[in-house]
């Protein structure tokens, strides 16, 4: 690849990522912790990265499910701020993210985990998300793409 061309002369692929409610939300979480500062600063440098036109950001009814649940207004309208600027939402087939969901919910997964792990299963290259136990899962059930806390995507692709 030579400045953002493949060898054949079109357009380098950007890698599409899936960012879960739970990491795009990190930054609003309480800083007191160096875990929360950490995943803090990696998740704002994913989507920095996701602004600069390095990575797809792959978007899913679940995001928007999730977010217009939340009772922060702020925090709502600056996620759905970036939905709207940089977020992609492909045409899913929601039959089978229904199917791959339910499947994974009888592996133990929560409904709503279950349903982001089906549809970035759809579209996305990488799963990111803030949540232990659910890394944990995926790792387990070997879901079909990785699964990812920010701060180990962020050292995997060398971001800076």
């Amino acid at each position: 690849m030579v400045d953002g061309m493949n060898l054949g002369g079109e357009p380098a692929r950007k890698k599409r990522i899936y960012v879960d409610i739970c990491a795009l939300c990190r930054p609003f979480d309480d800083q007191s912790r160096v875990r929360i500062c950490l995943e803090t600063d990696a998740v704002r440098l994913i989507l920095a990265h996701v602004r600069q036109g390095k990575y797809e950001f792959v978007v899913s009814p679940v995001h928007f499910a999730e977010i217009s649940a939340t009772a922060y207004e702020e925090e709502k309208a600056q996620v759905l701020t970036f939905f709207d600027a940089f977020g992609r939402q492909p045409s899913w087939d929601l039959g089978k993210a229904r199917k791959r969901a339910e499947g994974l919910c009888q592996s133990k997964f929560g409904p709503a985990d279950a349903a982001h792990i089906a549809f970035a299963e759809q579209e996305a290259e990488v799963f990111i998300t803030c949540d232990d136990m659910l890394l944990k899962k995926c790792r387990k059930t070997a879901i079909r793409i990785p699964a990812m806390g920010p701060v180990e995507f962020s050292i995997s692709e060398g971001l800076k």
